[in-house]
């Protein structure tokens, strides 16, 4: 039994289409803005960034790309080099398993892919409040692109926001993601 932290509401759906930032369609382009470290939500993201060779320092995929199974060549890209880390995180919702796992990836000294069982697609939002500022989060947008997320305090407290509107343990999300609010 997975341990859900919390679960996306059907009112915030609509809210989450819009990217929170803007979109590439040129992994190389998006590169020259991105910050370190550089998190990577989904296996075609991933996929764009490697075939330009740039390994994430953190990966989420979980072999699906809009609920269909990624084709071989998508799934070969993913980084042989980088410490494979199995969570657990099913659709609809953040899991302890995907949130622990996520900050201990973003702060680990090696490449990491965590090969998520379930769905990763939300773990972009807490990957912008545990990545410091500077940092870069990207995420796939459904065929428009990738979207570069420059994490800053501006950023970070919009996706607090959208969190907080989550059903479920907010309070212990917002703790497990150590956002840096308090410090």
């Amino acid at each position: 039994m997975t341990d859900s932290v919390v679960s996306l509401p059907r009112a915030l759906r609509s809210e989450l289409k819009e990217p929170l930032g803007p979109i590439f369609t040129d992994a190389e382009r998006l590169l020259e803005s991105a910050g370190s470290p550089l998190v990577a939500v989904g296996d075609v993201v991933t996929y764009h960034l490697e075939s330009v060779g740039v390994t994430p320092d953190v990966a989420l995929v979980d072999g699906l790309t809009k609920r269909d199974t990624v084709s071989p060549k998508i799934r070969d890209a993913v980084s042989d080099d980088a410490k494979h880390v199995p969570v657990e995180n099913p659709a609809g919702v953040l899991t302890h398993d995907l949130l622990s796992a996520l900050v201990e990836a973003i702060v680990a000294p090696e490449a990491t892919v965590l090969v998520v069982e379930g769905e990763e697609d939300l773990a972009a939002l807490p990957a912008v409040l545990a990545v410091p500022e500077g940092g870069s989060v990207v995420y796939g947008q459904p065929d428009e692109g990738m979207v570069l997320v420059q994490v800053t305090s501006a950023v970070k407290e919009q996706v607090t926001d959208l969190l907080s509107q989550m059903d479920g343990d907010t309070e212990r999300l917002f703790s497990l993601v150590d956002d840096g609010r308090n410090s």
